[in-house]
């Protein structure tokens, strides 16, 4: 029998409709696709208006000065520095309004956008910036400081974003640039719907992080998916048609822009609503705390510790926080307390989350309202366009309530790795993406993620490898081996814990030193188990991770 949410999906996806779909191939892989899906470029245009769109500090810009000026700098990239495209164009930056034109610039040409991760550190940037073959660079000054020291190795355009220094030889201003360039439309150089548009690197269970290619169908689909997924929800509420907000929609952005979930579920799943982004340099519960009540914000998403912070703020200040109708999660499991917490503090926001992930363009599962606070251990129902599976590991389905890997299906999941075929092979299974994480459906579809195949710590919604960061710390003279895990964490769901043999001797703040200069801070380890005696090992020979995980837990929570 159909289900009232089946019937609803089945209405919004017939044929002559908005979302219509029609089955096709995207990247080899059969899966249902939206028939009328635009590129990143179509989304921009369609959405110019007078709106307030970006706010930061005391600065303000509107949906049609967002697009002027990202018209200025795309035209700047092919005029200047013989953009094509396919050609990569990096951004390295905290969550400035330039982050985002300069985003709009580069997919609106054709060219791919590599969201670099604004905490790393020198030779994290430099790998980055090689690995992708990027021809420009967008930077504000903390990255440039940390560019300095390698810079003239380099095959890339440097352009300064809100530079506080004289520049270095060869790096252009990109104020000057801006100023020195009329106003004008963008270039007619523009995507196809398959061409590629994003790499967001992603930590792996090991090695460097890989750098995932996503088309411009893959992130529209993601939209589009939460759009469709919105609609469905407002007819089982019984409002077939959502009505316009009275009054513009703010949210606020405390999670990096090269984050999909800030980039996607914020910054992009903005345009069509026409939502204004408030944006944080860094985040800060008290001055978000400020936000929310300035500019009535509606909507907040974040990890568990932000949503956490905000909660403990709030309590403490007896703020409302009013205006705020929506708290929404991701990256890690917030505790079923903090979920309880959340619609008790604040007067009319629910709470809700989500599983996904860079592959999957942040779209995955969704749960919120009442269906969460009755599920809090829950990540939600499948996204209607995608498909989901739970297999043991013998390769079949398993039952309800039978525990076995996550495997994900849809027209959202990337193309592939940047030059890594080997970690392609790896990844999919046919059509269907292994996940790493190990989950159960419960009788009504629900997800409950409870641990992971992968070799990952998910520390505030950021993946680290511990294959990495045991790389770093064995680069130390003093040590022999080394072995990264997860420790469970009450604000941040895990941190980083480490457990190393180091026969002679080492003092962890000689080693949390030595490892700042290796990798970026939020990857060395909080928790550090230094012995004079070799790992435990299992039968196998292989370390026994699991061991050393209890006992640190154990020992330091």
């Amino acid at each position: 029998m159909t289900t009232p949410r089946e019937q609803a999906f089945h209405e919004l996806t017939a044929p002559g409709m908005h979302y219509e779909l029609v089955d096709a191939t995207v990247h080899g892989r059969p899966c249902a696709v939206f028939k009328n899906i635009v590129t990143l470029r179509e989304l921009f245009e369609s959405t110019r208006s007078n709106n307030v769109f970006l706010v930061y500090n005391n600065e303000r810009y509107t949906f049609e000065e967002t697009w002027q000026r990202a018209s200025q700098i795309g035209t700047l990239l092919v005029d200047r520095y013989g953009i094509a495209k396919g050609d990569r164009v990096a951004i390295s930056m905290r969550n400035f309004p330039e982050w985002v034109m300069c985003f709009n610039a580069i997919t609106s040409i054709g060219a791919v956008a590599v969201a670099m991760n604004s905490l790393w550190l020198t030779e994290e940037m430099e790998y980055g910036l090689t690995d992708s073959g990027a021809k420009v660079l967008f930077a504000d000054q903390e990255r440039l400081d940390r560019l300095a020291p390698i810079q003239e190795n380099l095959s890339v355009d440097v352009v300064a974003v809100r530079e506080q220094k004289p520049l270095a030889d060869g790096v252009q201003s990109l104020s000057a640039l801006l100023a020195n360039t009329a106003a004008c439309d963008m270039p007619t150089q523009q995507p196809d719907i398959h061409d590629r548009a994003t790499i967001l690197y992603t930590s792996g269970s090991t090695g460097h992080p890989k750098g995932a290619v996503s088309s411009h169908l893959n992130v529209m689909s993601a939209i589009w998916s939460w759009e469709l997924d919105g609609q469905i929800g407002a007819k089982l509420a019984g409002n077939p048609t959502p009505q316009t907000p009275k009054h513009q929609i703010a949210v606020l952005l405390g999670v990096p822009l090269f984050h999909a979930t800030g980039s996607h579920a914020v910054m992009l799943s903005s345009y069509k609503p026409q939502r204004k982004i408030v944006s944080m340099y860094k985040w800060d519960s008290e001055e978000a705390a400020r936000l929310i009540e300035e500019e009535k914000i509606a909507s907040f998403v974040g990890p568990a510790a932000m949503t956490g912070d905000l909660v403990e703020v709030a309590a403490r200040t007896r703020r409302g926080l009013s205006s705020l109708v929506s708290v929404g999660g991701g990256g890690a499991p917030r505790a079923p307390e903090q979920v309880r917490n959340i619609r008790k503090t604040f007067s009319k926001a629910m709470p809700g989350t989500g599983w996904g992930m860079t592959e999957t363009n942040a779209i995955g599962t969704g749960i919120g309202g009442q269906d969460y606070l009755d599920r809090p251990g829950s990540s939600g129902r499948c996204a209607s366009i995608m498909s989901l599976r739970i297999l043991d590991e013998e390769g079949h389905e398993v039952a309800a309530g039978e525990r076995g890997e996550l495997q994900i299906t849809g027209s959202t999941i990337i193309e592939g790795y940047w030059q890594r075929p080997d970690a392609d092979a790896e990844a999919f299974d046919g059509t269907w993406l292994r996940t790493g994480d190990v989950a159960y459906l419960d009788e009504d579809g629900f997800l409950y993620i409870v641990d992971r195949i992968k070799d990952l710590v998910i520390r505030g919604g950021e993946n680290i490898g511990c294959a990495e960061v045991e790389a770093a710390l064995m680069e130390h003279p003093s040590v022999i081996e080394a072995s990264v895990y997860a420790v469970p964490d009450e604000r941040l769901g895990e941190e980083v814990g480490a457990t190393v043999y180091t026969p002679g001797g080492v003092e962890e703040a000689d080693l949390r030193a030595f490892l700042a200069d290796q990798v970026a801070r939020f990857k060395i380890p909080r928790y550090l188990n230094l012995t004079s005696d070799p790992l435990p090992r299992i039968a196998s020979g292989k370390i026994n991770k699991r061991q050393m995980r209890e006992e640190a837990t154990a020992l330091f929570t």
